[in-house]
């Protein structure tokens, strides 16, 4: 491992490869996608539709077109900041003394990036504030996804049953879903009529099971981060939502003056270790989705 100096440089491969890797763990939306994030620059992505079905045609008649349209959808890259303080000594340590620093930083990183991409990609807003970004706009599933049902705990599961109505109404696949805690909570809870016997264990005491009812499931506080009013996200993560980064990850080490807020640098005998990345995403296919939120839904 290359010893961090003071002046600019770049997380090495190796060290980035680990942050993506542990970033999947962390986050409902790289989770669902199954997928290897893409790294990117700024990407354009064209979304087709082919409408129509195959049609009978005589001998000597016209051959009918089918609707075909296609769409540009921009992965536009978001610049997340992550950086933590550290007692000036850590400049002076030796490479090996490092290490253990370096390692819990790059797993922090890992951690703090992969809920800021859930974040902004369920809710639309800075994970810092949770105020709405202009940087990302409609392109949430919050803005994004037309699809919605009025949450009810105690019909939860009902609630998914009509929101993957919805989204197959569209035409679309579903391939899983992002629960909030309490929505999963509200499943466990859930009871035969008659019997009392629980419908879905699998939920009860916190637990998070990776799949259900044949689906890719998460479970993750991310879906219902601060005032959000969503409950669950369900549609076709795999094929409609698409994420990527930058390879590059610059970090750098500051001596001087207040960087983060948090008073003089040189006054408290600190150093502030920062890293800087870009993370992109795009809802490809809104009708791919649909969200169970506690808004009241007309029709619901």
């Amino acid at each position: 491992m290359p010893t961090i100096t003071k002046s600019t440089g770049l997380f090495p491969s190796n060290l980035v490869t680990s942050v993506y890797s542990k970033a999947k763990g962390f986050s409902s939306l790289a989770a669902l996608s199954q997928q290897e994030p893409i790294p990117f620059a700024g990407n354009d992505v064209m979304v087709f539709s082919m409408d129509g079905e195959a049609s009978i045609v005589g001998e000597g008649e016209n051959k009918p077109a089918g609707d075909a349209s296609f769409t540009k959808k921009t992965i536009t890259p978001i610049k997340i900041v992550y950086q933590h303080r550290l007692t000036d000594e850590f400049i002076n340590m030796s490479e090996e003394k490092q290490l253990p620093y370096l390692e819990q930083f790059v797993d922090g990183l890992a951690k703090k990036m992969a809920r800021a991409v859930d974040i902004m990609g369920f809710q639309g807003v800075n994970p810092a504030d949770g105020v709405e970004s202009a940087k990302i706009g409609t392109n949430c599933f919050a803005k994004a996804v037309k699809n919605k049902v009025t949450y009810a705990a105690v019909k939860a599961d009902e609630n998914l049953d009509d929101a993957v109505a919805l989204i197959q109404e569209k035409d679309c696949d579903v391939t899983g879903i992002a629960m909030a805690p309490a929505f999963a909570s509200a499943l466990g809870k859930i009871k035969a009529a008659g019997t009392g016997t629980y419908l879905y264990p699998e939920f009860r005491f916190g637990n998070k099971p990776s799949n259900f009812g044949g689906m890719a499931n998460s479970v993750n506080n991310t879906v219902a981060f601060k005032n959000s009013k969503i409950r669950a996200v369900v549609g076709d993560f795999t094929n409609a939502f698409k994420w990527g980064y930058a390879e590059q990850v610059p970090m750098k080490i500051i001596e001087y003056g207040d960087p983060d807020g948090q008073g003089d640098l040189q006054r408290t005998n600190q150093i502030v270790l920062r890293a800087e990345t870009y993370v992109g995403f795009c809802v490809l296919d809104p009708d791919a989705f649909a969200l169970i939120t506690t808004e009241s839904v007309s029709g619901s």
